[in-house]
């Protein structure tokens, strides 16, 4: 297995995550409009992007946990049964700590 090709997907898809949750965060934090129509049209955006900001911050935890096996040389074993996992199943899921039947 190509641990330090990777470990470079892994660095990249944290920058961009990164990059984007900042994005959320700025915009989350723009006045709202003193119309209150338009006012509750951007909170349902601002609700919106919360979710989305949670679920990449959720996806930049994965990462530094994967980044964290890559560092300890444990990275491409499952977390739970100790098996390999699959190159096909690295390569969607370059983050995943379990196994295909661990997964289950």
């Amino acid at each position: 297995m190509d641990t330090a090709a990777r470990k470079k997907t892994l660095q990249a898809r944290r920058i961009e995550l990164v990059g984007h949750l900042l994005d959320v965060e700025h915009a989350l934090d723009e006045q709202m409009p003193k119309d209150w129509e338009d006012r509750a049209s951007e909170r349902q955006g601002d609700e919106v992007l919360e979710s989305l900001g949670q679920a990449e911050l959720d996806e930049v935890r994965m990462i530094d946990a994967a980044l964290a096996r890559v560092a300890d040389g444990s990275y491409g074993s499952c977390v739970k049964c100790g098996a390999d996992i699959l190159p096909d199943r690295l390569d969607l899921l370059p983050a995943t700590p379990f196994c295909r039947n661990c997964a289950s």
